[in-house]
């Protein structure tokens, strides 16, 4: 169990309010004013030109297959109108085939019937096959490790290539045998289908981020001067004036210079509840106006704003090869190298035992089509592309997607306190006089000097003061004292708001009363030097910190607390959410040490902070998670963001993480385990009991690419009944 302050140091009595930046207060305590939920920036990307059909599916390089220059949704409808094409003249090979009127019982022959099949055949083969033609050229060409890599599209090439020359060939006589061009037709058929089910699966899963692009309006109300002119969105630039009447949608980021308006912003941020916009608000673009109308100046726009990097976060998650996922690419390749190998093997057995030729060979192209890794190929994208769209939609942003499959490694989960356990707004819960004085005056004075803070702390101070409807007064010399607090004068005299750690420097006895409550930050107030009473705050606990402390604890997880709060302060908050462990009156630097050492004992660390003051130990985290989608240090830093600031939020991406890894893993079995099968069934291993067709061999393949597709689809079911 970790010790109760940091490696080195001993409990000092000092809070939160011990050196803040700006106002005197403490750089350790984070400044979750100038954290804006709403503003995430990026938008300056032209809505009206993303082409998010052209996502790099990994696994299914799709790019290959002859169609570099199209994108994902031409690609799709090619493959769709090659197959019913394919399929009709199919029907005629079918019907023609010789072996295949042996096999249902019927003659049908003519003059040139044979002639007319290898014509419908030969276009089956050069217009159903092309995708796999080109796709094995493209296939070979690339390098990986200084060697070709041979994949699936080369083995459905060398399959129908290796058929259709063969049935060419005793069509004309030079070999001895029966054709099979119409086992040749119908593999093509079912490649052709099975390509386009799972390049459409993949496309349906990623249909969120184009639901998400299509959230912005075209166009703008652009305010200029007297006049109202209807602009492109992507025209707009920072300072512009943009009005949203009543029921629009907001189309850039902003800040509210007129009027009073509730934004719903449910699809962006998950918050249900409408947000009252005043004067000086922040509003996302995507968000739809209420019944008031909005003038707003342009803060962010195109690819910097909040929406645009949700975007582009899930592009960049679905995009990420994981460690999973370079797995099953080294299971293709070896499963590609070892269908080839198998198939040659087989045709030289077959051959040397003094099979047929045509016999031979069939079992050789059965094995071929038969081994095929394409269940393989779609088992991992199809799982990713289905967790990270639905994570999106749920609120939580996967930046790197390896972090989010190691969510099932944590051991150790560090929290820092204010805005993460508890709401990071704090507010006046005791004044104390020790001197003759007014209390209204006495807050109006403390407030004065604490609205030149944007510190938490020194904001409850002042909101208090702006509460009770107080005056206050005009301050001169106003100075920080660095670490300790603020100083100046008010009507002639020196007033000094500081943190106990100034008291005791001075030699100034602290009442005994001023910590009665251990979950209260105390600030003393001294005026001409003599200590004229204190103020007490409190960071209230979020409601739901303790069930996302007791899931992760249910999980297996230690959950830890780090925070520059006092010893006492953090003590209190570590016993009612019942963590294992606190680091208290740690500051920013110090809080990498903790990870560093949790790692050093063996653990697998999470953090969890803000994202500002924490990003040096969300960086050397395993896992690093920004609560709070405003600043760009979290999106630089963390590896997950989590849109609320919920901690069940965490708990829930931990469960996401479990859930995904191990449908990848059931994914992966699935595939292989079928070509463990098939294989020697396709080699002829049960022969003569048992011969498997190539045809048949093609049924079972894309049987396997169905069952893989399903359970991936079982996986947004699970997600999607979870309660983030």
């Amino acid at each position: 169990m970790p010790g109760k302050s940091s490696a080195g140091k001993q409990p000092r009595q000092h809070t939160d309010h011990d050196g803040h930046e700006g106002g005197g207060h403490p750089a350790n305590h984070q400044d979750n004013t100038g954290m804006n939920q709403g503003v995430m920036d990026h938008s300056r990307m032209d809505h009206s030109k993303m082409d998010h059909s052209q996502m790099n599916y990994k696994g299914m390089d799709h790019s290959k297959m002859g169609h570099g220059g199209h994108d994902h949704g031409a690609m799709i409808a090619d493959f769709l109108r090659r197959f019913w094409i394919c399929l009709v003249l199919s029907v005629p090979v079918v019907a023609l085939s010789m072996m295949f009127q042996d096999l249902v019982g019927y003659h049908l022959d003519f003059p040139y019937r044979e002639p007319l099949v290898v014509v419908l055949a030969s276009v089956i083969y050069v217009y159903g096959g092309w995708p796999f033609l080109t796709g094995m050229i493209d296939e070979l060409r690339i390098r990986q490790s200084g060697s070709p890599r041979p994949g699936m599209m080369t083995l459905v090439a060398v399959a129908i290539t290796a058929a259709y020359a063969y049935s060419v060939a005793v069509s004309f006589g030079w070999l001895q045998g029966m054709d099979f061009f119409w086992e040749l037709a119908t593999l093509i058929d079912i490649m052709l289908l099975g390509h386009y089910l799972e390049m459409k699966s993949v496309a349906g899963a990623s249909r969120s981020l184009e639901l998400i692009v299509q959230m912005l309006p075209a166009e703008a109300h652009k305010v200029d001067g007297d006049q109202l002119t209807d602009v492109k969105v992507d025209t707009l630039t920072e300072g512009d004036l943009v009005l949203i009447r009543p029921g629009e949608r907001i189309p850039t980021d902003g800040e509210v210079v007129e009027g009073n308006s509730a934004v719903n912003e449910s699809m962006l941020t998950g918050e249900s509840v409408p947000v009252e916009k005043k004067q000086r608000d922040r509003v996302i673009a995507g968000a739809v106006n209420g019944e008031g109308s909005l003038k707003i100046k342009v803060t962010h726009k195109g690819e910097d704003s909040y929406l645009n990097k949700v975007v582009r976060m899930v592009e960049e998650a679905q995009n990420t090869k994981s460690q999973t996922q370079t797995l099953a690419d080294r299971a293709a390749g070896w499963l590609t190298l070892l269908s080839l190998s198998v198939g040659l093997i087989t045709l030289v057995v077959w051959l040397v035992g003094g099979k047929e030729v045509s016999f031979a060979v069939e079992r050789m192209v059965t094995v071929m089509v038969t081994a095929c890794p394409h269940a393989l190929g779609v088992a991992i994208p199809l799982v990713v592309a289905i967790s990270t769209a639905i994570s999106a939609q749920k609120g939580l942003l996967i930046r790197n997607r390896t972090a989010f499959e190691e969510a099932r490694k944590i051991t150790v989960m560090v929290f820092d306190k204010t805005g993460t356990l508890t709401e990071g707004e704090f507010g006046v819960t005791r004044i104390q006089l020790l001197k003759p004085d007014d209390e209204a005056s006495f807050l109006g004075r403390v407030a004065a000097l604490e609205q030149q803070s944007q510190h938490p702390i020194a904001q409850g101070i002042v909101r208090e003061a702006k509460k009770r409807n107080l005056t206050m007064p005009t301050i001169t010399n106003f100075q920080s004292i660095t670490g300790k607090g603020v100083s100046a004068t008010v009507d002639g005299q020196r007033v000094v708001v500081v943190s106990p750690g100034y008291l005791k420097e001075k030699g100034i006895e602290q009442p005994h009363d001023a910590f009665a409550s251990g979950v209260e930050t105390v600030v003393f107030v001294l005026i001409n030097d003599q200590l004229a009473g204190y103020v007490a705050l409190a960071d209230k606990i979020r409601e739901d910190s303790k069930e996302a402390v007791q899931r992760l604890q249910q999980s297996g997880i230690k959950v830890y607390m780090a925070t520059g709060d006092n010893q006492k302060v953090a003590d209190a908050v570590a016993k009612e959410l019942g963590l294992d462990g606190v680091y208290a009156e740690v500051l920013p630097d110090q809080k990498v040490n903790v990870v560093k050492d949790l790692q050093k004992q063996g653990q697998f660390v999470a953090m969890t902070g803000d994202g500002v003051n924490d990003a040096p130990a969300l960086a050397q985290a395993n896992v690093g998670i920004a609560v709070g989608s405003g600043t760009d240090v979290a999106a630089e830093t963390a590896d997950i963001i989590l849109v609320n600031s919920r901690p069940t939020d965490i708990t829930n991406l931990v469960e996401f993480g479990k859930a995904t890894y191990r449908k990848m893993i059931q994914n992966l079995f699935w595939a292989t385990g079928y070509n463990v099968v098939a294989i020697p069934l396709a080699a002829g291993v049960l022969y003569p009991n048992f011969v498997l067709s190539p045809a048949i061999g093609a049924v079972l393949m894309s049987a396997s690419t169905v069952i893989v597709a399903l359970n991936a689809q079982l996986l947004k079911r699970s997600l999607r009944s979870s309660n983030p």
